[in-house]
């Protein structure tokens, strides 16, 4: 692996994060000033941000304006975009984030420039197992669920993804799936159902994770099922952080020391 491979896959291997950090994480804000307030000398060379795409008009814009203060204040200068999963990760999710990414150094903000677009091309049941019968508790009953009835007239569509909306069931008519959500695992909102031959079901975890472009051989915590498709819910999408790795060791080119953990310590992700 020549020098550049190397520092770039040491810093996607830096920016991925593991499914076990994810619960309970704290606010973007507090974590982006806490780590400022700890010693802005220390402060990474580049830092990469990820959100809910409402962060922009959270509180009329306050949020997001703090943010972008606190990283300006300590010799900053940002760009962001909103980026679709389905559009920037060839993965089969309608899922729309904001990406934040912080440069100290002027040279390389100048390089940087986000991914472009690309197309879809994996499929749902590259990620989503329609074949073959999983354990009853995922399965939807007359007996389990008292909405049942209402499940089996609306989805008549084996192809499709729906979502259960606490009262009612939508179909994403997009072809893919819909935003996957922290409180999915909870059973009464925002649960993402699919018609198979075996009865209607939820998504498994793991095929939660394949969603957010997780390897399929992602090995799970042993945790309960909740705090799993809690973790999946609030995970980044692994493919279009992978992009973005990219394009930042781009942009800071051959101005990066040679040693893995120098590079490691120079980005940061929130």
């Amino acid at each position: 692996m020549n020098r550049r491979n190397l520092l770039k896959s040491t810093l996607i291997k830096k920016l991925l994060f593991n499914a076990k950090e994810m619960i309970n994480p704290k606010s973007w804000r507090e974590r982006v000033i806490e780590r400022f307030k700890e010693d802005p000398l220390k402060c990474p060379r580049v830092a990469l941000l990820e959100n809910l795409k409402n962060l922009v008009g959270h509180d009329k814009g306050k949020t997001f304006r703090i943010i972008l203060e606190a990283l300006e204040q300590n010799g900053y200068q940002v760009k962001y975009k909103v980026m679709n999963a389905k559009e920037y990760g060839n993965i089969p999710q309608n899922r729309e984030r904001i990406y934040v990414v912080a440069f100290r150094e002027e040279e390389d903000y100048l390089n940087f420039e986000f991914p472009q677009p690309i197309p879809l091309t994996t499929k749902l049941e590259d990620v989503i197992d329609y074949e073959n019968e999983v354990e009853d508790f995922y399965y939807y009953t007359k007996e389990s669920f008292k909405h049942y009835d209402m499940l089996a007239e609306e989805m008549d569509d084996p192809s499709a993804v729906y979502q259960w909306r606490r009262t009612y069931v939508r179909k994403n008519m997009s072809g893919v799936v819909p935003t996957l959500t922290a409180n999915m695992g909870t059973g009464g909102h925002n649960v993402p159902l699919i018609l198979t031959n075996h009865g209607i079901r939820k998504l498994t975890p793991h095929e939660c994770f394949n969603i957010q472009g997780f390897p399929k051989d992602y090995e799970l915590p042993d945790i309960a099922r909740g705090h799993l498709y809690k973790q999946a819910g609030n995970s980044v999408v692994v493919p279009v952080i992978r992009r973005i790795a990219e394009s930042i060791v781009d942009a800071i080119g051959d101005n990066l020391e040679e040693e893995s953990d120098v590079v490691a310590g120079q980005l940061s992700i929130f």
